[in-house]
């Protein structure tokens, strides 16, 4: 075993000092702790020189939530054998844009909602003894020591409204959940399956198309044939010195090069929008050795007919719950709305027909998530995080399900597909009667509408991939996820991706609603009849957000009040 541990290091350009060594050794199950340190290492911010000797300090510090993340190089799909990926990946450079954590714009004085309300004709008992934000950021920085961080076991916390299960009837039905459906090792074998499945799952949705019905392989083009029909992985994209793409791509018998002309506007635009590893239809004219691009085709969604509703879904993400920046004052004002305890006649109306809370990650700020990230939490202990949560989700009505996908920031595993949060660190959560959780991305059907539920980390490499993408426009980039049918088409960049045997981040059901966070940016936005929402956050600025100078809009809750969007404000 010894060996073989010493040889998966060595493959991976790993050198670890004898200090290191020893803690892999002393290891539960030293072949796993390796599989899942090489992970974190190769995918971490490390170079090329810090993998010379690995101390025994660093494999303590970055293996203390040890999760297996994901290798950074995609192999050929047509490779068979067992080799190392050629590429190494580059380190991330520290002057690229972030991943996003927002910034808020100038905080507004007016609680109340979108559309204006009226009069506030009721008002919560608690009304006059909201807080100001600086209170409560005080309130936070004395938590550590006082009596609210004691863990709800110990405070044997009475919720106000879930002392009872509710008589409401829910049709709620999990459609997609990874949770338990982890079956990497993180062996090269696995990344050529994973790949397979991505490119056999798009290519039977492409092949609906007249134009792909009878597509060629690479491998079966003849001599001589001049109309190709293909489907394809983006394999590698350059430009070349007259500004024309030339992008190789393969399928899994081989590989062929495809030039697209800027003369031909149409499909430059779209060949500027393709990025590594999706998986698209082609149409090229062949001439000797060298096939021009005619036309690219989207896996796309169809037009979905309407879907009648009479109840209410409220989304939510980027709560972050133990930060410094938590806005507890607007997210107290959230509950007393939902509870139907705020607002005026219209919003109060829109509060009783809620039948469902989908909560789309980062419910908590987590624990080492950033680089000093401790200075800027109230509370630095994650299980506390949730437990602060279950006393804010715990005063919400019991009538109302609350769904909770995990985040980059909330104790899952970093890769994706990333289970749902372990009841291990959020028991409190998990004793609330009507919470329910599920992986990101998941998919679940409320009442008949089917909900696909994704964090969103993706598009962090969307916008440094294609140059008109922006976090600000993220209605934008949930468009081109659907067209693309891939929620993390880019393997080996910021986002990390387990290479499962089966690649669940490919759209295999059109939605109807798309629902995302993490850019801490509200937006919506119809497209063939799916609503696309990215539900903000209820954080303020961080000093890490302030560097980059983006800006957020918090506190700002959507609403689809019984099939219309609605946008509540509660700062």
């Amino acid at each position: 075993m010894t060996n073989k541990i010493l040889l998966k290091f060595a493959k991976k350009g790993i050198n670890l000092s004898p200090e290191a060594y020893k803690k892999v050794l002393e290891a539960e199950n030293p072949l796993d702790f390796t599989s899942s340190l090489i992970v974190k290492l190769k995918g971490g911010d490390f170079k090329s020189k810090d993998l010379v000797s690995v101390s025994g300090q660093t494999v303590d510090e970055i293996m203390r939530n040890s999760t297996i993340e994901k290798s950074t190089t995609r192999p050929q799909l047509t490779q068979k054998e067992t080799k190392k990926p050629t590429v190494e990946p580059k380190p991330k450079e520290e002057t690229k844009k972030p991943t996003v954590e927002p910034k808020p714009k100038e905080e507004t004085k007016k609680p109340t909602v979108e559309p204006k309300p009226k009069e506030e004709t009721k008002k919560p008992s608690s009304i006059s003894d909201f807080k100001k934000e600086s209170d409560v950021k005080e309130k936070y920085v004395n938590k550590e020591n006082a009596e609210a961080l004691e863990t709800v076991e110990n405070k044997k916390v009475k919720f106000k409204r879930n002392l009872t299960k509710t008589n409401v009837e829910y049709d709620f039905k999990i459609i997609q959940d990874t949770s338990k459906k982890s079956y990497t090792s993180g062996e090269l074998e696995n990344l050529i399956a994973y790949f397979q499945s991505r490119y056999e799952k798009l290519a039977n949705i492409l092949v609906k198309r007249p134009e792909l019905k009878n597509y060629t392989k690479v491998a079966d083009i003849e001599e001589g044939q001049s109309n190709l029909s293909l489907i394809l992985m983006v394999r590698e994209i350059r430009s070349t010195k007259n500004g024309h793409k030339l992008i190789e791509f393969e399928d899994d018998t081989g590989t062929i090069p495809i030039l697209f002309s800027n003369k031909n506007e149409e499909v430059f635009k779209e060949a500027e929008k393709l990025v590594k590893d999706e998986v698209i239809g082609v149409l090229a004219d062949k001439n000797g050795d060298l096939a021009i691009g005619n036309e690219i085709i989207n896996p796309g969604v169809m037009r979905i007919p309407k879907k009648e509703m009479d109840f209410s879904i409220v989304f939510l993400s980027d709560v972050h719950i133990g930060s410094l920046t938590f806005l507890e004052d607007a997210f107290t004002r959230f509950i007393d709305w939902i509870n139907c305890e705020f607002g005026n006649e219209e919003q109060v109306k829109i509060a009783e027909s809620v039948k469902y809370l989908v909560i789309g990650g980062d419910i908590v700020d987590g624990i080492g998530v950033y680089p000093n990230q401790e200075k800027e939490l109230a509370i630095k202990d994650i299980t506390q995080q949730y437990n602060e949560a279950a006393r804010f989700l715990g005063n919400i009505r019991s009538d109302i399900k609350i769904i909770i996908a995990p985040g980059n920031h909330d104790a899952s595993r970093v890769a994706e597909p990333q289970p749902a949060v372990p009841e291990e660190y959020a028991k409190a959560l998990y004793e609330l009667d009507n919470v329910e959780f599920i992986s990101n991305p998941g998919v679940v059907s409320l009442d008949g509408i089917n909900v696909l539920i994704y964090h969103g980390r993706s598009f962090d490499d969307l916008v440094m991939a294609v140059k008109e993408f922006t976090h600000e426009k993220n209605d934008l980039l949930m468009e081109e996820l659907l067209k693309k049918r891939h929620l993390a088409p880019i393997y080996g960049e910021r986002t990390p991706l387990a290479s499962e045997l089966e690649d669940y981040l490919v759209i295999d059901e059109v939605p109807d609603v798309f629902h995302t966070g993490h850019v801490h940016i509200n937006t919506h936005k119809k497209y063939n009849g799916i609503h696309l929402i990215n539900s903000g956050t209820f954080q303020t600025q961080t000093e890490f957000q302030k560097i980059y100078n983006i800006e957020p809009t918090p506190a700002e809750v959507p609403v689809l009040y019984k099939g219309k969007y609605k946008c509540l404000k509660f700062i």
